[in-house]
This record gives structure tokens, sequence and C-alpha cells, in this order.
């Protein structure tokens, strides 16, 4: 008897876990935010990024992992839920390209921003 209940624990708890992991698979979405990541260390690196705009966008991609954390939470990212994240994931996406192609920039990383000389 005692294997029985056991053996019924485990499957319950196979199961669900189961249907936990294919309710908050969101792939694309840890993707995209993987990528701009990468984009946001690649800017800091190359100095196209200061300090203060990469603490900035660091702080919008929390928010986007916030609504995906909220989302997940009921274990279900209804299509609504993943499209709101979307749409935060697009906004941020033009964020980090606006402030890496400003004409901001910390090339030396010494934490002042270097601004390039006008020709005349």
């Amino acid at each position: 008897m005692r294997n029985i209940l056991i053996g019924t624990a485990v499957a319950t708890l196979l199961a669900s876990t189961a249907f936990s992991a294919s309710a908050q698979n969101t792939p694309r979405i840890d993707q995209r935010e993987a990528n701009q990541e990468r984009r946001i260390e690649q800017g800091e690196k190359s100095g196209a990024l200061t300090g203060k705009e990469a603490e900035r966008l660091e702080k919008g991609q929390q928010h986007v992992q916030n609504l995906e954390d909220k989302a997940k939470a009921d274990g279900k990212v209804t299509a609504k839920e993943r499209a709101h994240i979307e749409h935060a994931q697009d906004k941020q996406s033009r964020r980090i390209y606006e402030e890496k192609h400003d004409r901001q920039h910390d090339y030396n990383h010494n934490g002042k921003v270097d601004r390039p000389r006008r020709h005349k």
C-alpha cells in the first residue's frame, strides 16, 4: 500500500512539474532578453554607452523581467501577457539603439562623457 501511495505522489509531482514547466516556457522572450543584455554590455565595453545610460537601460531590462515574472506567477503566460512583455521588449530595444547611437560616449571609460570634436 505504501509503494502505491509513493508511486502516485511521484506521478502527480512529475505531471504537475511538466505542466508548470511548459506553461512557463518563454524561449523567445528569454532569448530577446539575453540579446538585449549583451547589447548593453557591448555598448559599455566599447564606450558607446556611458555609465548612467547603461544603468538606465539595466533598469528597463529589470522592468521587462518583472513583467515576465508576474506573468509566470500563476503558471500560465497568456497571449495577452506575452504581447505586453514583447511590447515592453520592443520599447527597450529602441531605447538601447537610441542610447548607443547618440553623441554621448565614454571611450576612455573615465566616467565622463566624451564628445567628438566638430570639424570646421
